[in-house]
């Protein structure tokens, strides 16, 4: 019998991947959820291959359902707004579809008495404030939340952990670094880059590329290796253990600019807009994946200037 998986939120771009990497292992029967008005072009060459089923995670009875149907040996958890300046706009939204539509999926496991192994995808972006002498940083680090974003994390994170001690729900946390590639939505840094790069050299916008704050400097993995990671936790990690997934390796946005623009086929100016600028930015960000690593195996394979030539390649196909 394939093991039946449940990927919340498979239409998004790491959802998307991740279907793909377990269609290419063999052996997963896979569901994911959508909500109705989700695009779906991630998925288009999966439609025959998964089932899709509509869901709104902010409603228990719905939630309910769905796992009662699905009955998943495995869950990924991935569905979140997660646009760290939509959570400066919208906090509460943010807060909210982060957090209920993740305790309704333990409650429906609690009260289907399901026992599913399960990762929530946390974040970097809850090590927030990181001081010179934590890097790179690891699992034990303080948390010092600097968004929106990065505090509904935190609660994501810290409800597994409950649910895990209070009712054995076989849930790992997993804390990816910073994450590109093919399908990446254009509102992240690097996606936007690239997309900006390809308009450019289609006509179809001015020869300017908009930029924020180029001085930040992120630890970047391909999310091919990441949605990797994710199986290889839901299958060889503890429950109730949190892992930082990393390259350990970190690049200035600045560098990562330049290496798109030489790789354009015009020249290119760069301006900063200053409605790209945050009320506070994380400065720094590096990894330390030495706990995944031992336990797992798993590290990096795509070196980072080819996953940013493929999210290149991939935004001059599509605009």
């Amino acid at each position: 019998m394939p093991t039946k998986v449940l990927i919340t939120g498979i239409t998004g771009f790491v959802g998307s991947h991740l279907a793909d990497h377990l269609l290419a292992q063999g052996g997963y029967e896979i569901w994911g959820t959508l909500r109705w008005r989700s695009r779906r072009e991630n998925i288009e060459h999966l439609v025959d291959k998964v089932h899709l089923v509509e869901t709104e995670l902010n409603d228990m009875a719905n939630v309910l359902d769905v796992l009662e149907t699905v009955a998943p040996d495995q869950i990924y958890h991935l569905a979140a707004q997660s646009f760290v300046p939509t959570s400066w706009r919208s906090p509460a939204n943010t807060i909210t579809t982060n957090l209920i539509g993740n305790v309704n999926i333990y409650e429906a496991i609690r009260r289907l008495k399901l026992s599913p192994r399960m990762m929530v995808a946390c974040s970097s972006e809850e090590y927030g404030l990181v001081l010179p002498n934590e890097i790179p940083i690891k699992e034990e680090n303080p948390l010092r939340p600097l968004s929106p974003y990065a505090v509904s994390k935190v609660g994501q994170d810290y409800l597994a952990y409950q649910y895990f001690k209070s009712y054995g729900i076989q849930v790992v946390r997993t804390r990816a670094f910073n994450h590109t590639g093919p399908r990446r939505g254009d509102v992240f840094v690097t996606s936007n880059f690239s997309r900006q790069i390809a308009c450019i050299e289609a006509g179809k916008q001015e020869p300017i590329i908009l930029v924020g704050n180029l001085n930040a400097m992120r630890d970047f993995t391909d999310v091919r290796d990441i949605v990797r990671g994710y199986r290889m936790a839901v299958e060889m990690g503890d429950p109730g253990d949190v892992y930082n997934l990393a390259s350990g390796k970190g690049v200035k946005i600045q560098d990562m600019l330049n290496f798109l623009v030489g790789k354009s086929k015009v020249k290119i100016e760069i301006q900063v807009d200053k409605d790209r600028l945050r009320p506070s930015d994380v400065e720094i960000l590096i990894g330390d994946a030495t706990k995944f690593h031992q336990k797992t195996g798993w590290e990096p394979h795509i070196p980072l200037e080819q996953t940013l030539s493929d999210l290149l390649e991939y935004w001059r196909l599509h605009v």
